[in-house]
Formats: structure tokens, sequence, C-alpha cells
């Protein structure tokens, strides 16, 4: 999360956005993960940009034990239908959900429209993507407005995410649920 929050305070600069995608589409894709950077992977970066959630101990422990967490996913996938249950379950749906999520610091700042040209970056909203990701390929929104809970804003943006949202809201799951301005 700390990464997310210095890709938006520095969007598209080489030397801070982290997956800046002016070094290219691999570099913005995946590359940036296999060149250790301190400044996107060091604890102190994430007190510094992300102190709320460093601070929250639900997230602490999702990030201490989030592989543990596989383990009884795999044995419950075994069970359910052996080896190949674990090999889709575990290890294609990981990758598959990496990719889909880095197509968004890649794919969406190269084609796409733009909802919001003010926005000084290379963001798009990119339909493919949103399907994928659930609503997240509406990056062009969602840099114009990145606090805004909802990425789709249109009819026909579709928004998957924003849909489960609304719903934790109206069961009083979700309390502080930003809105996008009145237009």
């Amino acid at each position: 999360m700390a990464g997310h929050r210095k890709h938006h305070l520095h969007t598209e600069d080489i030397e801070n956005d982290p997956y800046s995608a002016r070094r290219g589409f691999w570099w913005s894709h995946m590359l940036w993960l296999f060149y250790v950077q301190p400044q996107v992977f060091d604890r102190q970066q994430y007190q510094k940009f992300a102190p709320d959630l460093g601070r929250d101990r639900f997230y602490q422990w999702l990030d201490r034990y989030h592989l543990l967490l596989q383990v009884p996913l795999g044995v419950l996938l075994y069970a359910m239908g052996g080896w190949s249950f674990v090999l889709y379950g575990l290890a294609v749906r990981s990758v598959v959900l990496w990719h889909s999520t880095w197509l968004i610091n890649s794919a969406t700042h190269m084609t796409g429209y733009r909802s919001f040209d003010e926005v000084e970056d290379n963001s798009r909203n990119l339909w493919w993507a949103a399907l994928l990701t659930y609503g997240e390929g509406w990056h062009n929104n969602h840099h114009a407005y990145p606090n805004v809970a909802k990425a789709g804003w249109q009819w026909w943006e579709i928004d998957s995410t924003w849909w489960v949202i609304k719903a934790m809201k109206s069961a009083g799951l979700a309390k502080k649920v930003v809105m996008p301005p009145a237009t």
C-alpha cells in the first residue's frame, strides 16, 4: 500500500514512482518487483506513506502470516479434489491474480480513454482491465479521485468492487465510504 501511495504522489516520475510506466510496459507490469528498491520494500517507507495501515493490528497480522494462511486453504483444496485443485486453487490462481493486478500498473497507463484530462499523468480507463480486476481498470477515474471508493463512474463502467462496498455500507460494515463529488 505504501508503494501505491508513492505511485499517486509521484505518478510517472521515473525516480520516485516505484512502477513508472515511463520505464516501459514490462517495468511497470512486473520488473520493478525483481530489482530491490529500498524506497519501495522498506518497513520505514510503509510507516511513512501508509501509517494508518502500519498501526492496524489486522493488517499487521495479514502481512506477517499471509503465506501461512495458504496452508489451510491448500489442505481444504486437496481434500476437495486432490493435487489438481491445489495447483489451480493456489498456484494458477495466484499467478492470474498477480498479472491482473499488475496490468493496472502497466496497461492502464498506456492505453484506454481518459475521463479526466486534467489529471497530469498517463492514467487511462481500460474496460477489459476493469473486468479482470473488478473495477480497478477505471484507472483514470481513480487517479482523478484516489480516495473515492467508486472507480466506475458511468453506468456502463462495471465496478463490482463498488457493489461489494455498497452492500457492506448498507449492512453497516463499511462506515467511512468516500463518494464522488456531485457533478
